[in-house]
């Protein structure tokens, strides 16, 4: 952030404000890592940190689309109006939009992964502002934790020249806050992790990740119908993992288990014991490894 100088007009003084994107959404930044890396973490302290998150999101995938080309930030392209793109006055584009454009027109390098934590954020968001938001601190510092790291390492690499940094001190100032905000509440999620292991030894083929925190460590249950995930401590039923996965994802697929019969196999989930996706059967309980193959369609699956 940075205030232009003042001006002097009939004896009055007028102060002119100036936030150019990369400043305003490394200001967002910077106040998530305050409210999300203090001693005492409150409820609001989570609100505005899901807010300014979010709103950095759209700062800055937005400012790289319009560096691409000005009509990209508009909801309808083909809409689009030079005069309406100064003035402000117009319907951008979704978070989901930013991110698809950016991958396939920008050529940015956005995983998968991080699309995910990305949209599920505007979800938060989305929810805080309309309905109200329930989340457990870990798990919104947890995903914030991913989304700070992705926008870290998005800004270095497509809105500040790679080869010669900024000269800017004050950005400068505001991102080596946000990268210490990122090794500490990273640091917090590892060593959590860690002190799960025992508790997660033995559920890795049933262990998959979690829609509010990201964390491979929700254990689908055998014999009952709610699931936890023992990061966040959140309990799930099937109905509302398998609608997650595959509103969150468009490459997933949902499909009759060959074993149970039900339509509840979903393909592509990623589980602990696995190092590639595989399908995962919400009603009875099984995973067949061997996803999108012939023998897929004719094998009783795995019990988990």
């Amino acid at each position: 952030m940075e205030e232009a100088g003042t001006t002097a007009s009939s004896g009055a003084r007028q102060h002119h404000l100036h936030f150019p994107p990369i400043h305003n959404g490394a200001d967002y930044l910077v106040s998530v890592v305050d409210h999300l890396t203090k001693g005492d973490v409150r409820p609001r302290d989570l609100k505005y940190a899901v807010l300014h998150l979010q709103a950095a999101v759209e700062v800055l995938l937005k400012e790289r689309l319009s560096r691409e080309h000005w009509t990209l930030v508009f909801s309808d392209p083909g809409q689009a109006s030079l005069r309406r793109f100064h003035e402000g006055d117009f319907e951008s584009c979704t978070t989901k939009q930013a991110v698809q454009r950016l991958r396939s027109i920008a050529g940015c390098n956005i995983t998968d992964d991080d699309r995910s934590a990305l949209v599920a954020l505007a979800a938060d968001r989305n929810a805080l502002q309309h309905y109200g938001l329930s989340q457990n601190t870990h798990a919104v510092e947890a995903r914030a934790g991913r989304v700070l790291d992705f926008l870290y390492r998005f800004i270095h690499e497509e809105l500040i020249n790679p080869t010669i940094g900024t000269q800017d001190e004050r950005l400068s100032y505001e991102l080596n806050l946000v990268s210490r905000g990122v090794r500490s509440i990273d640091a917090f999620v590892k060593q959590r992790m860690r002190r799960l292991r025992g508790d997660l030894k033995g559920h890795e083929p049933r262990t998959i990740g979690c829609p509010a925190c990201g964390q491979t460590a929700l254990v689908l249950a055998t014999s009952q119908p709610q699931h936890r995930c023992h990061f966040c401590e959140k309990i799930y039923h099937r109905a509302e993992i398998m609608r997650f996965n595959l509103t969150r994802d468009e490459g997933l697929l949902r499909t009759q288990c060959p074993r149970c019969q039900d339509h509840a196999l979903i393909h592509g989930m990623r589980v602990a014991s696995a190092s590639t996706p595989a399908p995962v059967c919400f009603t009875c309980n099984c995973v067949i490894p061997e996803a999108g193959s012939s023998r897929a369609n004719d094998t009783a699956g795995e019990d988990i």
